[in-house]
């Protein structure tokens, strides 16, 4: 099982930029999913970003413009920069990854929390 760990979370004022980023313990150029998704309080959670097969990145119409996916293979790491954040941007932040034949692994981090201040 891949083990995922999240980091960079914290708290800003609006418009501040964060950058989290999501550590694999395996590799992750195989992955057929890598993606990012918020948990807001009393919310379900929402995908804000997913990249399909190491091609396709998806950004959800809230973040469109302002996140920004992206992997660093040599260290099995995404990354999310997060700029001109919003209060609508508060919440765990957690990474997901999906893998192998029909999507059989299927993996989150435990998250890491994002707070924007107005």
């Amino acid at each position: 099982q891949v083990q995922l760990v999240e980091s960079g979370g914290g708290s800003v004022q609006t418009g501040g930029s964060l950058r989290l980023s999501c550590a694999a313990s395996a590799s992750i150029a195989g992955f057929n999913v890598m993606a990012w998704y918020r948990q807001a309080p009393g919310n379900q959670q929402r995908e804000l970003v997913a990249e399909f097969s190491r091609l396709l990145v998806n950004y959800a119409d809230s973040v469109k413009g302002r996140f920004t996916f992206s992997t660093d293979n040599s260290k099995n790491t995404a990354y999310l920069q997060m700029n001109n954040l919003k209060p609508e941007d508060t919440g765990v932040y957690l990474c997901h990854v999906r893998a192998g034949y029909k999507n059989i692994l299927n993996a989150w981090g435990q998250g890491t929390q994002v707070t924007v201040s107005s």
